[in-house]
């Protein structure tokens, strides 16, 4: 099992980082080779990716959620992934967001582009393309302030 942290500070209060967070649907709009995602129910997401030509298809269940701090997950089936996005207020209007996340990668490929950090420069550029994303709106586009325990 593999482990990525990543951080970045975002000029938006914590709660529209928060709010835009719970909108998994948009995340293809800042994360590389995500190219779909159906929240099909308050706690359970359908992922379809494409790395590298690769397209697969995968669910993941949120394991907790607390509004303003934190949004954790777990895939249900391969490939195998967990991991949380923690919201931290640095002050009213920046926030810093922090994602850790714990994977196994599959195969050689995977494997390989896993010790060549791969992965990590991914989790960097998406967090970086999420700021450039909520800043540039300024809000979120919706939200959902429900609690996961």
């Amino acid at each position: 099992m593999s482990t990525v942290e990543e951080s970045i500070e975002v000029a938006v209060p914590v709660t529209t980082a928060y709010n835009q967070w719970t909108q998994f649907e948009s995340f293809p709009q800042f994360m590389a080779g995500v190219e779909r995602i159906e929240q099909t129910s308050d706690t359970m997401t359908h992922w379809v990716t494409k790395v590298a030509g690769v397209e697969r298809e995968f669910d993941a269940i949120i394991t907790e959620q607390q509004p303003d701090e934190r949004v954790a997950w777990t895939s249900v089936d391969e490939p195998k992934q967990a991991g949380v996005v923690t919201f931290h207020r640095l002050s009213d209007d920046t926030t810093k967001v922090m994602v850790q996340m714990d994977f196994e990668p599959e195969g050689m490929v995977e494997t390989a582009g896993d010790k060549l950090g791969v992965v990590k420069h991914r989790v960097k550029g998406d967090l970086e393309r999420f700021k450039d994303f909520i800043e540039a709106r300024g809000t979120e586009s919706g939200s959902w302030r429900g609690e996961v325990r």
